[in-house]
């Protein structure tokens, strides 16, 4: 599909919120983990390889810098066994347990790399984009323990906001300039809308919000998922970044995501798939995002802000992939991201070119 679409008058120039302007434009930006063994090189990697500097979590590494590892390693009561697997002891874990999070712990080495990088290089002033685990997928694993679900999900809510308050804190310290973009990372909401599903949606919804303004104003905060959730409800959390696997169902979500953009948010669109053949060359995936991109402005979304109000991801993280793949994802993303970008600051927007 191929159509020669203008800019909406008055809005091809409007600026993005202050916090977002570094989030932009079609720029790359890694999701999730990476399959590295070595910390200092999976720091090289993530600074490298993306156009956005992008903290690592390498899981293949340690099973403490899995996603649920790292939000639960400083619970009292809490004990991580192999391959991510954890045991709860429920009579010390209240709801008001103290929590304390281990920057220098093995949990956090792909973090602690990447602030030493970051110093050798002079990265400050540079944007850099964060992930942590959101509190309804921590809840669901602390029920799934054996918690009592209030217990759960209280204790997760606490265990995110205290978290990612201390790696914000962090990231600031050492990197004064840099705007921040921290994304909870939340697979569970695939099934949120499900009978069966242990919390209500505005429970949920109220859980994330909490833990996006933990971070304060300064830093750009978002939700990651990386299966096919309501985005509805996605968006009513109050995201300024929704980050979703590019879909042709997203078609369905048109209103949502046109108000969503034209109120300054910006959609990290996973573009780049991490299961299956990776292609070497990225017209297939430049097609399959214009592709989506047109039915969205057949129902009304201004190409305009789609194009500039977008990030450019791997639809998942990258840890079960071998290191050279993963960079062939990243270089792919990177390049479709460039096309977008130049798209973007043309005159006139070519969706399907």
């Amino acid at each position: 599909m191929t159509s020669l679409i203008p800019p909406t008058p008055g809005t091809a120039t409007t600026a993005l919120p202050a916090a977002l302007a570094a989030f932009a434009n079609g720029r790359s930006v890694g999701i999730g983990s990476l399959p590295h063994r070595d910390p200092a090189a999976a720091a090289a990697f993530a600074i490298a390889e993306f156009d956005i500097a992008t903290v690592p979590t390498l899981p293949t590494r340690s099973p403490a810098e899995g996603m649920v590892a790292q939000a639960i390693a400083g619970l009292p009561g809490v004990s991580l066994g192999q391959y991510g697997s954890f045991a709860i002891d429920p009579v010390g874990l209240t709801v008001d347990v103290p929590i304390t999070t281990g920057l220098g712990t093995d949990a956090f080495a792909g973090l602690g790399a990447f602030l030493d990088l970051a110093a050798k290089i002079n990265l400050d002033g540079q944007p850099i984009k964060w992930q942590f685990v959101g509190p309804v997928t921590l809840g669901i694993a602390l029920q799934r323990a054996g918690l009592r679900n209030a217990q759960a999900f209280t204790i997760a809510a606490n265990a995110v906001r205290h978290h990612v308050s201390q790696i914000a804190e962090a990231l600031s310290d050492a990197l004064p300039n840099s705007p921040q973009l921290m994304l909870l990372d939340e697979p569970w909401m695939t099934e949120l809308m499900s009978p069966e599903f242990p919390i209500p949606p505005d429970i949920a919804v109220d859980l994330v919000s909490t833990g996006m303004a933990a971070v304060g104003s300064n830093v750009a905060v978002g939700i990651h998922c990386c299966g096919t959730a309501d985005i509805a409800t996605m968006l009513e959390t109050g995201p300024q970044v929704l980050s979703i696997p590019l879909s042709d169902d997203l078609a369905e979500y048109a209103g949502y995501l046109g108000r969503f953009l034209d109120g300054g948010g910006v959609v990290a669109w996973g573009a780049l798939p991490t299961t299956g053949p990776i292609t070497v060359r990225v017209d297939r995936y430049w097609k399959r995002l214009s592709d989506v991109w047109c039915q969205l402005v057949e129902r009304g979304v201004d190409a305009g802000r789609i194009r500039r109000q977008s990030l450019i991801t791997p639809e998942c993280g990258l840890a079960h992939h071998q290191v050279s793949s993963a960079r062939k994802v990243a270089r792919l993303a990177s390049e479709l991201g460039h096309k977008v970008s130049t798209q973007a600051t043309s005159s006139k927007l070519a969706l399907g070119a």
